[in-house]
């Protein structure tokens, strides 16, 4: 790089090129996502986005664009309801919590204030 503009376009260009490739995944997530479509129109997409990236990226984001971010909303969902559910089965109940709590106190790990404390915590 010899002045400070050569270094400046190059951060430029190198930018709109990841910008480029985050689109370009994007999309390529979006196909396979996509149940609706069938196998040949993704091949045809893909074969597109491979010999004409630019302009088909942008007629894609123009054509399919509200229904990628639907398809992006649902996967969220769903991967946010397997977490939830996930979480609630590795967390237990109240109840257990209580029992495992009274088993420490019979066991005199932990002092009568220190189980009714998590008793209460267990419970709200």
């Amino acid at each position: 790089m010899e002045t400070f503009w050569d270094f400046f376009w190059y951060l430029v260009w190198i930018f709109l090129f990841i910008a480029y490739l985050m689109v370009l995944f994007q999309i390529l997530t979006d196909l396979f996502r996509d149940r609706e479509l069938s196998g040949w129109w993704k091949a045809v997409w893909v074969v597109l986005l491979i010999f004409v990236p630019l302009i088909t990226a942008l007629v894609y984001l123009i054509a399919r664009g509200r229904g990628m971010s639907e398809r992006q909303l649902t996967a969220v969902k769903e991967a946010k309801a397997g977490t939830d559910a996930y979480i609630r089965e590795v967390a237990g109940s109240p109840a257990e919590h209580i029992s495992a709590a009274k088993k420490l106190l019979d066991e005199g790990t932990i002092t009568p204030e220190e189980y009714e404390r998590l008793k209460v915590k267990a419970l709200s």
